[in-house]
């Protein structure tokens, strides 16, 4: 079998997730080159895959103005450097495993489809929770149509307060502009998931939602610019950057702190200098903080989803209500009920395959694996998470945040 060769572009927290695949399938698939601006993220994959100094770059712009190289390029950068990257990757002939977002509006979206199509590349989107077993486990009740006519889906996806502040106060998706709304950047997972489930296209959408809670006419009295500059309410403020980064040693996965020697002091010098010690009542964050949206999809099955960020647990929550019974679950369990006498209720434990630490119940690695089959193949509907069957969600989404705008 011909290895199918790989550029990582970005080679943050989400590549590392997919690299996993690589290490565990190295007569399949092979990294040959690294690109990220920062020296220790490209030292510690040159080290991993025995990377010579020449497939080593800090811009994707030095590397994407060379010779090609590999098969695909895994694009993970953030939001606001995916679309020329991605273009100029395709020009090349690249196929592209791309991390969701597509891009930044509507018409690069489209623009990477065409470009796609133009050169006979395959691009992957990286919404993997169409490979959780979980997710995958309510398609299968769907398409068995034991509970009859879909009719309405409520979801919820509950963000967490340590994600929100971590990610979306303090951190890398805080402001719009440079990054995306947050229902695109956050919750476009989910809405390719209500595709995805109900089969179905949007034909109408409404939205609610706003910055309510994360800003600075909401600081309390002794509060100060950073957690780490004397303020008076740290030990008992819910958003404390010390005790979550330094005390409980959570959310880590943005710092590089060295594998060996004193991480405590990195982390501090972090909070003292970096994003993430800030206050979350005086960033420069503009994402919304709570937001709602009703969908009316073809064949009037409606959908009400839900994103909120005060929440002690991240969790998505589902129900869905069919002519014939309801289906529910949180990611951790599934129940089934049926309408019809004489029918028993089904329930399924996920419990093993809940949470992101175990690469989302093992779908960053099947995505992984389908992408590499699909460039083998030369078939792009190997891969369920192909730019074509993904644009919908986009166009949702920018179709949700411009409804939000109007009624704000």
């Amino acid at each position: 079998m011909q290895k199918v060769t790989i550029v990582a572009i970005g080679a943050g927290n989400r590549m590392n997730a997919y690299a996993e695949y690589i290490r565990m399938h190295p007569e399949e698939v092979e990294l040959v080159a690294v690109v990220d601006p920062n020296e220790a993220r490209r030292q510690h994959y040159a080290t991993s895959f025995k990377l010579l100094p020449a497939r080593c770059f800090a811009s994707w712009e030095d590397f994407l103005s060379g010779p090609k190289v590999a098969d695909a390029v895994f694009l993970c950068t953030p939001d606001h450097l995916h679309y020329r990257p991605a273009m100029m990757a395709l020009e090349k002939g690249y196929h592209i495993l791309l991390e969701k977002p597509i891009a930044q509006s509507w018409q690069q979206c489209l623009d990477i489809v065409r470009k796609a199509r133009e050169n006979n590349c395959i691009v992957g989107v990286c919404h993997v929770l169409r490979y959780h077993p979980y997710f995958r486990k309510i398609r299968e009740v769907i398409d068995s149509g034991k509970l009859g006519e879909m009719i309405t889906l409520n979801h919820q996806e509950e963000v967490g307060i340590e994600r929100m502040t971590h990610a979306f106060v303090r951190g890398l998706w805080r402001r719009e502009e440079e990054t995306n709304p947050m229902i695109l950047s956050k919750a476009c997972h989910d809405l390719d998931l209500l595709v995805w489930l109900t089969g179905k296209k949007c034909r109408e959408v409404s939205s609610f939602g706003s910055l309510k809670w994360f800003k600075e006419s909401n600081a309390p009295a002794g509060s100060t610019a950073r957690c780490t500059d004397g303020c008076l309410v740290e030990k008992t403020c819910p958003y404390s950057a010390i005790h979550l980064y330094y005390r409980q040693k959570r959310w880590l996965r943005h710092f590089d702190l060295p594998e060996e020697g004193d991480a405590d002091e990195v982390i501090l010098k972090e909070l003292r200098e970096g994003p993430y010690g800030r206050c979350v009542y005086r960033c420069d964050n503009d994402v919304v903080d709570h937001q709602v949206v009703s969908m009316r999809m073809e064949n009037d099955v409606t959908v009400n989803f839900s994103m909120d960020a005060f929440t002690r647990e991240g969790a998505r929550k589902t129900h869905i209500m069919f002519s014939g019974g309801e289906l529910s679950g949180n990611e951790k369990s599934l129940t089934i009920k049926y309408f019809q006498p004489g029918l028993t209720d089904e329930v399924y434990d996920f419990t093993d395959s809940s949470g992101e630490c175990n690469y989302h119940g093992g779908a960053d690695l099947y995505i992984v694996g389908d992408f590499i089959r699909s460039i083998r193949e030369k078939n792009p509907d190997a891969l369920l998470t192909n730019i074509e069957t993904s644009l919908e969600s986009h166009r949702i989404a920018f179709e949700i945040e411009k409804k939000r705008l109007q009624s704000h």
